[in-house]
């Protein structure tokens, strides 16, 4: 088989114009350059040059094969920067996506743990893909997804990172504040307040009211956590927030009720890809997610 390294070889001849110069270019002794330049005629079954010629003479073979040699070295060189240029970008770039609204706050002090120690790596913190992220992951679009929801059978690697819980918030002065826990009979009926989420994504619907044949009422969608705060403690409705999200009241007359007597708890899972570039870097930012998690859950506790 004829290697990229006899291809250079023959570049080497004729631009040096004999073997010791070529030995010289190639960095090798002219013995070894001799026993690479033979071991290449005998592979082809033919010489490469004419011995004793000055300056150097190719052959017929040898000549159809320096030809092969320029067409082909430009195109080596020209890919290998490519990839390493695209490999260094690449890795330069790391890409979270959640699919948690009421994350991002409590992910900034993360965020900055992991920039002091990468500061070369840009982290592109997104809830764009919303709940087609771990598609979005498979396919290469994103590189680490912060999920409840795990695949079972993908081809994704899942971390635990820890276990949340799921609370009802009313205003201070509603019905249901007085009660240690709520019934999901209790909700039936009751207006929704949540992020713009599709219903039968809450949890509060999938693992609390559906499973007991119970239906939420109207649902009042809101971008943002505080609004959504604001409103509840206008008494336009209720809502499921994790336990974090309530510290962002700030002074809001506001109850948390437990869902159910044992309290409605949800896992959080680091999804990526094993195989990818990105997997050890992906890993440290679970990391230091799970440490944040366990500090702010202790503040909360």
């Amino acid at each position: 088989m004829i290697e990229l390294r006899h291809l250079r070889t023959l570049v080497a001849l004729k631009e040096s114009g004999s073997l010791a110069g070529a030995a010289k270019k190639r960095f090798v002794t002219q013995s070894a350059l001799s026993h690479q330049i033979k071991e290449l005629e005998t592979r082809i079954n033919s010489s490469i040059f004419v011995r004793k010629s000055k300056p150097l003479s190719f052959t017929q073979e040898g000549t159809r094969l320096l030809n092969l040699a320029e067409e082909i070295l430009p195109k080596v060189i020209e890919t290998e920067s490519d990839l390493r240029n695209g490999l260094e970008e690449e890795l330069n770039n790391l890409g979270v996506g959640i699919e948690c609204h009421s994350c991002f706050r409590w992910l900034m002090p993360v965020m900055e743990s992991f920039r002091q120690l990468h500061p070369n790596v840009n982290l592109d913190l997104s809830s764009r893909h919303l709940f087609d992220s771990l598609n979005a992951l498979e396919q290469g679009a994103l590189d680490v997804v912060l999920t409840s929801d795990p695949v079972p059978g993908s081809t994704l690697a899942y971390q635990h990172l820890f276990d949340f819980e799921v609370k009802l918030v009313v205003a201070a002065d509603h019905p249901l504040a007085e009660c240690e826990f709520v019934t999901p009979q209790q909700l039936q009926g009751q207006s929704i307040l949540s992020y713009p989420v599709p219903l039968q994504r809450l949890d509060i619907h999938r693992h609390f009211m559906e499973p007991a044949g119970q239906q939420l009422g109207k649902q009042i969608s809101c971008d943002l956590t505080l609004m959504l705060l604001q409103r509840i403690a206008c008494k336009d409705g209720i809502a499921a927030l994790p336990t974090w999200s309530i510290n962002e009241a700030h002074g809001l007359s506001l109850k948390a009720v437990k869902l159910g007597p044992d309290g409605l708890k949800r896992p959080l899972f680091g999804a990526y890809r094993s195989s990818s570039n990105h997997a050890r870097l992906a890993q440290q930012w679970l990391e230091l997610v799970a440490k944040e998690a366990l500090a702010k859950q202790h503040k909360i506790n």
